[in-house]
C-alpha cells in the first residue's frame, strides 16, 4: 500500500473514531443529564482521540520516510555480488542509483543490463514492497493503539480539553520554530564552509581587497594560480545597484502612497492599489528579461546619441530595473503607515488652516515617518539581495567605480557564477561564495534589524 493511501484510510479511520469518541463521551455523561457532568464538550474527546490516533502514525511516517532508502540500500548491498563489494563508495552509490532506476522504470544508462543487475533490481522491488507491507502494518497498529489507549481515558471527568489545547500548543511551537531552525541551518551552513575560505585566504585581503579575480588555475605553473579574492569590487558594484533601485524606488513609491491615501478616490485606490502590488508579483526573471531587452538597449543606444560608449549591461539599467520591482515595497508599507495616524490629527491640522498639503507635509509624514524609515530599510535589504535580474543583467567583470554607465558586478551575481556547473567544494574558488553569502547574509540581517527597530523604538501608539 502507498503512503499516500494508507494516509487517505487512516484519515477516514480517524473521522470515524472522532465521531465515536464523541458519541461515547455523551452516552457517559448520561441521558438525561446531557453534558453538564462532562468536564470538557463532546468534541474536545472526540479530538483527543483523533489526536492519538494520527500522532504516532504521523511521526512514525516520517522517521520511515528519512530512513527507508537507507536501509533498502543497505539491504540489497549485503546480497549484491562481489563486483559491488570491492567498488569505491561512490561508485557504489552511482552503481545503486543505477539499480534503482532500472527498478523503478527510470532514466538510467544501462542499455542491456547483465543478469546480475536485473536480480538487483528484483531485489530491489521486493525490498520496496517489503517496506511498504512493513510501514501499511505499523501504521494500522499504532493507530489502533492510540485509539485504546485514548477510548480507555474517556470519563466525565478527564479534562480531554486540556490535553487537546496542550497539543494543539505544542503543534503551534513546533511550526513557529521551522522558521528559526531553518535560519539556524542556512548559517551554519554558510559559517562552517566560510571558515574553511578563510583557512585559505586572510580575512583582510578578502574585506578590503581591490581584485577579484577567483579562476585558480588547476597547476601551480599556469598564470593566475592562486586567485584574487579582495571583494571590495563586489560590495560596490552591489551599492551601486541598490543606491540606483532606491533613487527610483523611494520618491516613486512614497508619492504614490501619499496620492493613493489623502487624494485618490475610493474607486480610483480599489483600483490602482492592486494593480501596482502586482509588481511586487511579477518573476524577478521577467524583470531579468526586461533589462536585458529593452532597458539595456534603450540606455546604450541613448548614450551613444550623445557620443557616450555605454554597454548593455551598465549599472544606471539594472539599477532602474530593480528600482520598479522594488517600488510596490516602498509604497505599501508608507501606504499602511500613512493610513495608520488618526483621521482627528488631520482634522485638528484643518481647523487651525492648514491646508491639506501642509497637513501632509506637516502633520501626517512626521507621525508616519518611522514606518515610511522601516518600510524603506526593508526595500533596501530586498533590492542587495536580488540575483535574478542582476545575473541576467549585470556584467561579470568586478569593476571598482563609481560610475553608473560601466559594467559592475554584484556579490550575488558572483555567488552564482561561482557555483555554477560541477564544482568541487574543496577549492577557494567555490568556497569564496560561501564567503560572499555569509557577508550578504549579514548585511540584510543588520538592515533588517535596523528597520523593525526604528518601527518599534519611535512608533507612536494613538488612543
Amino acid at each position: 500500500m502507498s503512503t499516500f493511501t494508507l494516509i487517505l484510510i487512516l484519515l477516514a479511520m480517524t473521522a470515524i473514531a472522532y465521531g465515536v469518541a464523541r458519541q461515547r463521551s455523551v452516552a457517559l455523561a448520561g441521558v438525561h443529564t446531557q453534558t453538564r457532568k462532562l468536564h470538557s464538550l463532546p468534541g474536545y474527546y472526540g479530538a483527543y482521540t483523533a489526536l492519538w490516533m494520527l500522532m504516532p502514525v504521523a511521526l512514525m511516517l516520517l522517521v520511515w520516510g528519512m530512513a527507508e532508502r537507507s536501509v533498502i540500500e543497505s539491504n540489497l548491498i549485503a546480497t549484491l555480488p562481489q563486483k559491488y563489494q570491492i567498488m569505491e563508495a561512490d561508485e557504489l552509490n552511482l552503481a545503486i542509483n543505477e539499480i534503482a532506476n532500472l527498478a523503478t522504470g527510470g532514466i538510467t544508462n544501462i542499455e542491456q543490463p547483465d543478469s546480475a543487475t536485473r536480480s538487483a533490481a528484483d531485489e530491489f522491488n521486493r525490498l520496496t514492497e517489503r517496506s511498504a507491507l512493513y510501514r501499511t502494518l505499523l501504521g494500522f497498529a499504532l493507530a489502533f493503539g492510540g485509539f485504546l489507549f485514548a477510548w480507555r481515558r474517556i470519563r466525565p471527568e478527564f479534562r480531554a480539553r486540556n490535553h487537546v489545547e496542550f497539543i494543539v500548543r505544542g503543534f503551534l511551537l513546533a511550526c513557529s520554530m521551522v522558521a528559526i531552525l531553518t535560519t539556524i541551518g542556512i548559517l551554519l551552513s554558510v559559517i562552517f564552509e566560510a571558515i574553511r575560505f578563510f583557512g585559505m585566504v586572510p580575512l583582510t585581503d578578502f574585506l578590503f581587497g581591490l581584485q577579484w579575480s577567483p579562476q585558480t588555475a588547476i597547476r601551480s605553473d599556469q598564470v593566475g594560480s592562486s586567485g584574487s579574492f579582495g571583494a571590495i569590487p563586489l560590495f560596490t558594484g552591489t551599492l551601486l545597484i541598490a543606491g540606483i533601485a532606491m533613487l527610483v524606488a523611494t520618491p516613486v513609491g512614497l508619492m504614490t502612497a501619499i496620492y493613493l491615501s489623502e487624494y485618490a478616490s475610493k474607486r480610483f485606490r480599489s483600483f490602482a492599489k492592486p494593480a501596482l502590488e502586482v509588481l511586487a508579483g511579477i518573476p524577478t526573471v521577467v524583470y531579468g528579461f526586461f533589462a536585458v531587452v529593452t532597458v539595456g538597449p534603450l540606455i546604450a543606444d541613448t548614450a551613444a546619441m550623445v557620443g557616450l560608449d555605454v554597454t548593455q549591461g551598465a549599472a544606471l539599467g539594472v539599477g532602474l530595473v530593480m528600482g520598479i520591482m522594488i517600488i510596490p515595497f516602498v509604497s505599501s508599507l508608507s501606504d499602511d503607515v500613512i493610513n495608520a495616524v488618526p483621521q482627528a490629527m488631520r482634522d485638528g491640522s484643518y481647523g487651525l488652516g492648514a491646508t491639506q498639503s501642509e497637513t501632509i507635509r506637516r502633520v501626517v509624514i512626521p507621525a508616519a515617518l518611522p514606518g515610511i524609515v522601516g518600510g524603506i530599510l526593508l526595500a533596501l535589504s530586498r533590492a542587495i539581495g536580488e540575483t535574478m535580474i542582476v545575473v541576467m543583467a549585470a556584467g561579470l567583470s568586478a569593476n571598482l567605480t563609481a560610475n553608473p554607465l560601466e559594467s559592475v558586478t554584484t556579490v550575488t551575481a558572483q555567488i552564482v557564477n561561482l557555483l555554477v556547473g560541477d564544482q568541487e567544494f574543496d577549492s577557494a574558488k567555490t568556497l569564496a561564495a560561501f564567503a560572499l553569502g555569509l557577508v550578504l547574509f549579514v548585511s540584510t540581517l543588520i538592515l533588517n534589524i535596523i528597520a523593525l527597530n526604528v518601527v518599534r523604538r519611535y512608533r507612536e501608539q494613538y488612543a
